[in-house]
């Protein structure tokens, strides 16, 4: 069972993805949701196969939430009524892009592609390659800064921390809060990007500016921000390994 989760911030659309997917026995609508935000809190949490997904949306758009995904990835079908944002959709990998309004013949068409792409059977078959873990990981991230969700390109992350039982995105100039436990966000991310240098801090090695060894076997390292952030002793060798590449 292929299990799918409708984005839109029109109700008459997802109404008609509704009717129209109720002709495939094999598809099951486990969530809706009316925008960027909504949309990636209902994926972290339901874990659906595919999402179809609008891209002009309030606050957040459809390319931000499929940007921001990592592993496991769901598989991502774009339906919009713009045409223009067709290359930045499959730039952020998706499995394909409907015009609206989406009729039967190319909706059989995307599901066809989905029951046979290879990020739907990456979730249930391992695949330890560097290229497809690079090629699943965020290049985006979704964060909040009080009531407001912003949208992080990975170029501008420092550091992600763990503190109090809140998941912190750090940049160079603030502190954001994310949902995702520290532990989640290491599974999503790039390895040859980051490394976790502690239990409660994962680095961008980009950000890094110095690394500063003690007699004892750890470390800190100096962030591009001006933060030190300790490391652990089994962690040391292991950065130092990643910033020579």
């Amino acid at each position: 069972m292929m299990r799918a989760l409708l984005v839109d911030d029109e109700q008459p659309a997802r109404e008609r993805l509704r009717q129209l997917l109720a002709a495939h026995a094999d598809v099951e609508i486990v969530g809706e949701a009316e925008d960027g935000v909504q949309a990636a809190e209902r994926i972290a949490e339901l874990a659906p196969d595919v999402v179809f997904l609008d891209i002009q949306m309030p606050g957040v758009s459809g390319l931000d939430v499929a940007a921001s995904l990592g592993r496991p990835r769901p598989v991502v079908v774009f339906c919009t009524a713009f045409d223009q944002y067709a290359v930045d959709a499959f730039e952020v990998s998706a499995s394909d892009y409907l015009l609206k309004p989406v009729n039967r013949a190319r909706l059989a068409a995307a599901l066809d592609r989905v029951r046979s792409s290879a990020p739907r059977n990456a979730r249930r078959t391992e695949d330890g390659s560097a290229a497809r873990e690079a090629a699943l990981a965020p290049t985006r991230f979704l964060a909040r800064r009080g009531a407001r969700y912003k949208v992080v390109p990975l170029s501008d992350v420092v550091a992600f921390t763990f503190d109090d039982g809140v998941t912190h995105l750090l940049t160079a100039t603030e502190q954001l809060t994310m949902q995702p436990t520290l532990a989640a966000l290491a599974r999503r991310l790039d390895p040859a990007r980051f490394c976790q240098v502690s239990r409660t801090v994962i680095v961008h090695l980009d950000a890094v500016r110095e690394a500063r060894p003690f007699p004892d076997g750890t470390g800190e390292v100096l962030l591009a921000n001006g933060h030190t952030v300790p490391v652990s002793r089994r962690r040391w060798r292991q950065i130092l390994d990643r910033l020579e590449g």
